[in-house]
């Protein structure tokens, strides 16, 4: 048997000799080895000197010294060979400046001698070459500066995004005044909705009844003719509108000029309830207390983005929690629907920021076994930043009322299409419940929750809820632009919840043709108040 290695060790070729066998034994060091387990061997040393050639190859490329003796190859690799170094090569005095945290007040005066980009640093670090100490200082200072400098542009962005949401448009504004002023001038805009013919259908539990809540016309619109649209049989379709005593003439005047026939419209305001106008409402005591107790608890927006110690986040959310939908009455009236209609026994109710893309009639075929509330749970999905939530995203667990009564880890739900069995319901206590924990919260000074109806929602249909398929229920299209219009296509409904509203500027345009392609452009309403498609 022959062996050939190659000078580069790349190659082992292994010859067979003239009538020698392929296992003769050898004795090496008293002990016997077949010719394999000798070529085995003398691969695992070629490996392994090719491995810590390398090793010190890369240490010389890096700059660092050159070994010369076997103790110094050793204490250079063996170190890499278990994972890590012996001992750490930056610094201790880098580590103590880097961990001192800098007040805004040390970079005044300044900010002249801190570099403004990486590219500034570097070319000051190798011109200066300083020592380590002098480096961590220089570092510190520039990070800092730019930490604070996007931390105030964070804020910035946060502040104007919470102006703009909670704010009317101007467009918006004048469609109410116009339609307002046309319902004062125009008998055609002063319609009984509905006729007097049709007003059995309201109570007629054969029909499918639906329920709108909004001082928005434009969004009501849009709500109202998507789902005429889709209908498979609109002539069974009763939508009940629910509004303030200001938009009411706008809202009547609307619906009066353009109809939705065969559809069933009914336009009410809230005064017009029996129920609403008879003795206190706990809703409107509620509300009431909630607003007083924010704006001592807030301090406003100014106090809010005033503040330097907390994270940009933590601002976002508070802004948010100020915004007027959450202590609209319009938000909170879902919750005494069974007092609303009470010769009805299911409705739909639909937020007034969704579009509906399919025929909704198939929901009340949907066996609710008990529960009252249908709902899309939002903790399982594609989509991990929409449906990624649960209680522990909505309540405060960290207050001993709250850990006491739920699980953090549950699953949580979504408002803005849901089948409730106003039946059922009645059956229950839920909207005591919800008024409890109203109370609970504004007890403890907003500290079970901050902001939104769902929280309460939440706690009151606690074992009441019935999922239904995510079909029915796209959300996320009004805070994050992640979903392709393509696969919001899909969807049977689609909800624009978040700051960015598709009537505002702010809404994200690939997904605003949704909700703009069931707005005729050309009514003269629309196009007196400049309203466009972008």
């Amino acid at each position: 048997m022959q062996l050939h290695i190659s000078p580069s060790l790349r190659h082992v070729t292994v010859l067979p000799g003239k009538g020698v066998r392929e296992y003769i034994k050898v004795k090496v060091s008293s002990r016997w080895a077949s010719y394999r387990t000798l070529i085995y061997l003398l691969l695992f040393f070629t490996f392994l000197l090719r491995f810590v050639f390398v090793l010190t190859a890369v240490d010389t490329i890096d700059g660092e010294s050159k070994c010369s003796t076997l103790g110094c190859l050793g204490e250079k690799l063996v170190p890499k060979l278990l994972g890590s170094r012996l001992e750490s090569e930056v610094p201790d005095v880098m580590y103590q400046i880097l961990d001192k945290p800098m007040r805004k007040d040390e970079l005044q005066g300044r900010l002249d001698n801190i570099p403004q980009t990486l590219e500034d640093f570097m070319s000051e670090i190798k011109e200066s070459k300083p020592d380590a100490e002098t480096f961590a200082l220089k570092l510190r200072e520039m990070v800092s500066l730019m930490e604070q400098r996007t931390r105030t542009a964070k804020i910035q962005e946060y502040l104007y995004r919470h102006i703009a949401s909670s704010s009317i448009p101007k467009q918006l504004h004048c469609l109410a005044l116009r339609l307002a002023n046309e319902h004062s001038t125009n008998a055609a805009a002063r319609l009984q909705l509905p006729s007097a013919e049709l007003v059995p259908a309201l109570v007629d539990n054969s029909y499918f009844h639906f329920v709108l809540a909004t001082d928005n016309v434009l969004a009501a619109s849009v709500v109202a003719k998507s789902l005429v649209h889709n209908a498979l049989c609109p002539q069974k379709f009763v939508l009940h509108i629910i509004t303030e005593r200001n938009t009411y003439f706008p809202m009547q005047a609307w619906f009066s000029l353009h109809s939705l026939s065969p559809a069933i419209i009914e336009v009410k305001a809230l005064h017009h309830f029996d129920w609403f106008t008879k003795g206190k409402v706990p809703v409107l005591e509620a509300m009431e207390k909630d607003q007083k107790v924010r704006s001592q608890f807030r301090g406003g927006s100014s106090a809010i983005v005033a503040n330097e110690t907390e994270k940009p986040n933590i601002v976002a959310a508070k802004l948010q929690a100020l915004s007027p939908k959450y202590n609209s009455v319009m938000n909170h009236i879902r919750i005494h629907l069974p007092e609303l209609f009470p010769s009805l026994k299911k409705v739909v109710f639909l937020d007034d920021d969704i579009v509906i893309q399919t025929d909704l009639s198939p929901l009340w075929d949907v066996k609710m076994n008990g529960k009252v509330n249908g709902a899309v749970e939002t903790c399982t999905g594609e989509d991990k930043f929409v449906m990624s939530k649960r209680l522990k995203n909505y309540l405060n667990f960290s207050h001993p009322l709250i850990a006491a009564n739920f699980n953090p880890n549950e699953c949580a739900w979504a408002y803005g299409m849901n089948i409730f069995d106003l039946g059922a319901w009645r059956k229950t206590n839920i909207s005591l419940t919800y008024h409890h924990w109203l109370e609970q919260n504004l007890k403890s000074d907003l500290s079970l929750w901050q902001l939104g109806t769902l929280p309460p929602g939440l706690i009151a249909f606690h074992g009441h809820v019935h999922i239904i398929d995510p079909f029915w229920h796209m959300l996320g299209l009004g805070y994050q632009e992640n979903t392709s219009l393509a696969d919001a296509e899909t969807a049977g409904v689609v909800h624009f919840n978040g700051r960015a509203k598709p009537w505002l500027e702010i809404a994200f345009p690939q997904l605003r043709p949704l909700w703009t392609k069931y707005i005729n452009f050309s009514d003269k309403f629309i196009k007196s108040c400049h309203i466009q498609a972008s």
